[in-house]
């Protein structure tokens, strides 16, 4: 029977999400986001120092440190993960992504909110050559920690070079960020074997072959 549904060509157990578009303001929002992915500004390039970051958190991270070394898959072996595992506690990861230069700052917190968001921003603009940039883009979703004018307002009040742009509502997967994460969730927090906290993705990573623009 399996292999008969196998081969059958309407698969009714396997199905794919979507959302509804409903920002009225859908495609300016985008267009702005999407502009900056390619260095651009109100039809202007960006400058040598000018970047631009995205930033969002990913909730609820069970992280698990195994009591044994954990055994790589093998020809004929899948991988094998130890049953008794210490905990590393429930964490809130937050993350910002500088999409030109594949550069990841992050760091984790007990929960996700305004004050853990200002520190993100902090510790990224604190360095060169953010703190010196003209401008730094701040690509952002719709979330309680970052949402609204108030938002771009406290941003630009502890950092005048810094801009926030929100991505349209319910359109999270414009964010850059988001691919990270979903790098994180593969690799890291599946199977949720933590030798330590630390992070090795900026070792390796190189910028996202991005090619959603406003015309396609």
């Amino acid at each position: 029977m399996r292999r008969w549904l196998d081969q059958d060509a309407i698969k009714p157990w396997q199905h794919r999400s979507w959302i509804f578009i409903t920002d009225p303001d859908f495609r300016l929002k985008a267009a702005q986001v999407l502009d900056l992915y390619v260095r651009s500004w109100d039809g202007e390039p960006l400058g040598a120092d000018e970047y631009v970051i995205s930033a969002d958190e990913k909730t609820s991270i069970q992280a698990r440190c195994r009591c044994h070394r954990t055994l790589r898959p093998g020809q004929t072996r899948a991988m094998r993960v130890n049953h008794t595992y210490g905990r590393g506690g429930a964490l809130a990861y937050l993350a910002a992504y500088d999409v030109h230069q594949a550069t990841v700052f992050g760091h984790c917190e007990p929960t996700t909110g305004i004050a853990p968001f200002m520190t993100l921003v902090a510790q990224v603009m604190s360095q060169e050559p953010y703190a010196s940039a003209k401008r730094e883009f701040w690509n952002v979703d719709n979330g309680s920690s970052h949402r609204s004018k108030a938002a771009a307002d406290r941003l630009v009040t502890a950092f005048p070079n810094a801009v926030l742009i929100h991505t349209p509502v319910h359109a999270s997967w414009l964010n850059q960020v988001e691919i990270f994460f979903s790098v994180v969730q593969r690799k890291v927090v599946a199977p949720n074997d933590f030798t330590d906290l630390e992070d090795r993705y900026n070792a390796t990573a190189q910028p996202f072959q991005w090619k959603f623009t406003p015309t396609t």
